[in-house]
This record gives C-alpha cells, sequence and structure tokens, in this order.
C-alpha cells in the first residue's frame, strides 16, 4: 500500500511538474532561446500569490491565472524590448542575456522579500481525500488539476487558433511565415508572454503547496528543463508525459534515497536521456 499512495504523490506532483514546463518548452522551442528566467518567474508568481493571500485573503487557485496575466505583460515586454534586438543571434547571445536579467530578478526579489522561505497556510485547510488507505492532499489536487487545464488550454489555442496557427508557422520557418504576412516580431513576443504565463501561474499554484524563496528560482529552472528533455521538445503532451514521469520518479526516490536527493534524482535522468534519447520521448518538429 506504501507503493501506491508513493505513486499516487507523483502523479499528483507530476501536473504541477506539467505546468512548470509547459511554458519553458515553448519559448524554447518557437524562439529557440534557452530562458534561464523561467525559474524567477516561477517565484515572482508565488509572491504575488502569497500578498494576495496575505493582504486581501485571495485563494492562490483563484489568483492563479492573474499571476500568469501579470508575468505575461511582463513577459511580452521583456522579449518586445530587451529580447527581439539579439533575435536570430547565436543561442549563446540569448542564453547571456536571458541569465542577466535572471540575476537581475533573483536579486530585486532577494531585496524586496530576503531569503527566508514563506508560506501561504489556507483558513480553512482544504484537508484530504481518502479513499480506502490512500490519502490526497485537497491543496495538492486542486493545483494538479488546475494545473492541468491551463497546459490543456495553451495546447488547445496553439491547435485551434489563428494565434497558434501562426506560433507554430513561425517556429517551423519564420521566413516564410513572414513571407504569408505574419508579423513575425509580435508573434515571438506573444509566445514568449505565454511561457512567462504559464510560469506565473504554476508559481501561484506551487505557492498554496509549497515554502516559497527567492533561491528556489535554480531548482525550477532546472525540473523545467529535465522535463523538457524527459518529454520531448516541440510536444505539449511529451512535457506532459514528462512532467508525470518525474513525478514519479522523484517520489519513489524520495522513499529509496531520502527527500535531500529529489533534485539530483532529477539530473541524473538527465544526463541518462541526453545520452539515451536526446530527442526525448515524444519530441517533434513545431510545437503540438
Amino acid at each position: 500500500m506504501l507503493w501506491i499512495q508513493v505513486l499516487v504523490n507523483g502523479l499528483a506532483l507530476g501536473g504541477l511538474y506539467a505546468c512548470i514546463a509547459a511554458g519553458f518548452s515553448l519559448v524554447w522551442g518557437v524562439l529557440n532561446i534557452i530562458n534561464i528566467l523561467h525559474g524567477s518567474l516561477i517565484v515572482l508568481g508565488g509572491y504575488l500569490a502569497f500578498f494576495a493571500h496575505q493582504q486581501f485573503g485571495v485563494s492562490p487557485f483563484v489568483l492563479a491565472p492573474f499571476a500568469g496575466a501579470a508575468t505575461f505583460l511582463l513577459g511580452y515586454g521583456l522579449q518586445r524590448f530587451v529580447v527581439n534586438p539579439v533575435m536570430g543571434r547565436p543561442v549563446l547571445i540569448t542564453l547571456v542575456l536571458t541569465f542577466g536579467l535572471n540575476l537581475f530578478l533573483d536579486n530585486a526579489m532577494l531585496a524586496a522579500f530576503k531569503a527566508d522561505y514563506r508560506k501561504i497556510n489556507l483558513q480553512p485547510p482544504l484537508g484530504v481525500a481518502e479513499i480506502g488507505d490512500i490519502i490526497v492532499p485537497m491543496d495538492r489536487l486542486y493545483a494538479t488539476a488546475e494545473g492541468l487545464v491551463l497546459v490543456g488550454a495553451l495546447w488547445l489555442l496553439l491547435r485551434s487558433t489563428q494565434l497558434g496557427r501562426a506560433i507554430v508557422a513561425v517556429r517551423m520557418d519564420r521566413d516564410a511565415a513572414a513571407l504569408m504576412g505574419i508579423n513575425v516580431k509580435w508573434t515571438y513576443a506573444i509566445a514568449f508572454g505565454l511561457g512567462t504565463f504559464m510560469a506565473g501561474a504554476s508559481g501561484a499554484l506551487l505557492a498554496g503547496i509549497f515554502p516559497i524563496s527567492p533561491v528556489s528560482s535554480s531548482g525550477y529552472l532546472g525540473k523545467a528543463f529535465v522535463i523538457c528533455v524527459l518529454g520531448g521538445l516541440g510536444s505539449i503532451p511529451g512535457v506532459v508525459l514528462g512532467g508525470f514521469v518525474l513525478g514519479i520518479i522523484e517520489s519513489f526516490g524520495a522513499v529509496a534515497l531520502g527527500p535531500e536527493h529529489a533534485l539530483t534524482i532529477s539530473f541524473v535522468l538527465l544526463l541518462v536521456l541526453l545520452v539515451v534519447r536526446p530527442t526525448g520521448l515524444l519530441g517533434r518538429k513545431g510545437f503540438s
């Protein structure tokens, strides 16, 4: 029965991991930018949820889309006015740029909020769901369900809307997309903004479950990177699959080796995948 409980815990964690990684995968897949800023935007979304709950009593699960909207505006502006001038340059240029932006945002949050971990204490507590001997905290269940809904909404947007088709077209061939009348710069900014929307929303969901601190940003970035490699860049179903696989592996690994080794397990898995199957489980060209 213990192993079933561990499996359920991993599945509950996997939905959140998918939400964390979807925006990172979108930006990497469409703009060919490894967005080092992603982890800090997740933490920023968590702080937005924390202060909204502290000041106004707003549930982080209600605030998540609004935190995402705030980070969307930030991401759109950053891409349009800071990142866009270096689009098309070598990957190292954009990597260094987003690394610098990450340092700036991380240090700004450290100065504003300090490095102390803060936790949202929901009142009243949401309790737990019991199925026989299996126990699932309701806050984790709500966060996972909402995270999967957000990922599903992003998938539908990319597959079923004119904007989504424009994003995929730009990813496939930016020059041909431009010849077809697509505003490439605007599409890049929207895609980057959607990636930051997912980061902010997932940060708000995480804040309802785990303590938040600026020092957590690198851990979230690492998990997003592992999930993209595991599931396959350019596939939202791959991101979902990668999130669930990582959640399950971390849950079983925490029982076998201790929770302090969860991040180590993630990066060992990353190294194995890069050697055995660098395209990931469901990797494909484009983004869908």
